[in-house]
């Protein structure tokens, strides 16, 4: 309640004071957005050459036939992940202003960033938009779900359904400062089916947003899940992307 309460403060001090940069906090003019010519700049896309599955880079000199070491192990259902830049400065700090911060006005420019780096020639006829649901504690204590907003102008920048198909349950913890096997076991069996979709999830396919991939942990889980609804495929769309070697 008091974090909830926070979140609103913050809010109206968004309104009253002159507008900021959320990622440097530079004035902006009122008609600016939320984000800075120069941090809208400085903001990379993922360098080519990419894996064709997941889009990591891979770096030059490697055969295509080598096994991409990031989704190597992800399960069959997760088809492809596109992400729409690096998690660097100062995409780091965005999502931080988005998930923490009390900034959800941010949501429409990383979306539209998002759904620039996920080609309409890759959506499979039929897809609905899932976002990655976060546990009933963290949303009541940030005031929204920060991957359903995202979701909800991916859904309407590509015309597609929102379907809240699943749910997470409590527990678990955060994934931040896990290594790669640990970030697996913490989220396996954390999300279940929303029973009254389960519907229109049957042999669709589904593009699941969040707002980071790290190690496609999470995505995993949550596309297992779908699976377990009759999902038969499903695509990962996320604002940033974690690399290692990378904070």
């Amino acid at each position: 309640m008091k974090r909830t309460a926070e979140r609103g403060v913050q809010r109206l001090l968004h309104l009253l004071l002159p507008p900021a940069c959320a990622g440097c906090e530079a004035p902006l003019s009122a008609e600016g957005g939320r984000v800075c010519p120069l941090c809208r700049t400085r903001l990379k896309e993922p360098p080519h050459p990419r894996c064709t599955r997941c889009h990591a880079p891979r770096g030059t000199g490697l055969p295509a036939s080598r096994p991409c070491p990031e989704c190597s192990d992800w399960p069959e259902v997760l088809a492809r992940a596109r992400t729409a830049v690096l998690m660097a400065s100062p995409a780091d700090t965005l999502v931080h202003q988005l998930k923490y911060g009390g900034w959800p006005e941010l949501a429409p420019f990383m979306a539209a960033r998002m759904t620039r780096a996920f080609p309409t020639a890759e959506l499979s006829a039929g897809s609905l938009v899932v976002p990655v649901p976060t546990t009933p504690s963290r949303e009541r204590e940030r005031g929204y779900n920060q991957a359903e907003l995202l979701a909800e102008r991916v859904a309407e920048v590509f015309g597609l359904p929102l379907v809240k198909a699943l749910r997470r349950v409590d527990g678990g913890g955060t994934q931040v400062a896990l290594h790669r096997h640990q970030r697996r076991s913490n989220v396996e069996d954390v999300f279940r089916p929303v029973e009254a979709r389960r519907v229109e999830t049957r042999a669709r396919p589904v593009l699941l947003v969040d707002d980071v991939l790290t190690t496609g942990a999470t995505a995993g889980a949550a596309a297992q899940a779908l699976a377990g609804m009759g999902a038969r495929d499903v695509s990962l769309l996320t604002f940033a992307r974690s690399l290692p070697g990378r904070d």
